[in-house]
């Protein structure tokens, strides 16, 4: 599910008075969307939960969200918790993820990135979900070099 849109049921959930808290690996997206709590996990996407098989890990991750979902106050909170895929600190992985080559063959690309290339215009499924988020989504930032 994408980040509008569960950013969008959170802000229903939380109207009809259910505590939410999501776990991000998308900052800059999720802050675009501002569900009312969020807790960010600076992963490749599909592991915001941890890393597979590191059930101590995973467990953190979990305990610290939840921590937080009864913690914060203010609505759009976000907490870092300052973990990094790579152990040694080292970003590079970052690199392929989030700036596919524009000019590679996708379906000769052994990457396992399948996405469509990047737009700088937010795509919706309905009108009515761009409306709700706003419109200057800071992810767009990896387009500026490309």
């Amino acid at each position: 599910m994408c980040h509008q849109s569960v950013g969008l049921i959170a802000r229903s959930l939380e109207a009809a008075g259910i505590t939410t808290v999501g776990l991000t690996s998308a900052w800059s997206i999720t802050q675009a969307v501002n569900p009312p709590r969020s807790v960010f996990v600076d992963y490749p996407l599909g592991h915001t939960a941890g890393r597979p098989n590191d059930s101590t890990e995973q467990r953190q991750i979990i305990v610290e969200a939840l921590t937080f979902a009864g913690d914060a106050k203010a609505p759009g909170a976000m907490l870092d918790l300052g973990l990094s895929w790579n152990r040694t600190g080292d970003q590079t992985w970052k690199d392929h993820v989030m700036r596919p080559s524009a000019d590679s063959d996708r379906s000769g690309d052994h990457s396992g990135d399948d996405r469509q290339p990047r737009t700088t215009e937010p795509q919706f499924q309905f009108a009515k979900d761009a409306a709700e988020v706003q419109q200057n989504c800071a992810s767009c930032i990896f387009l500026e070099d490309s």
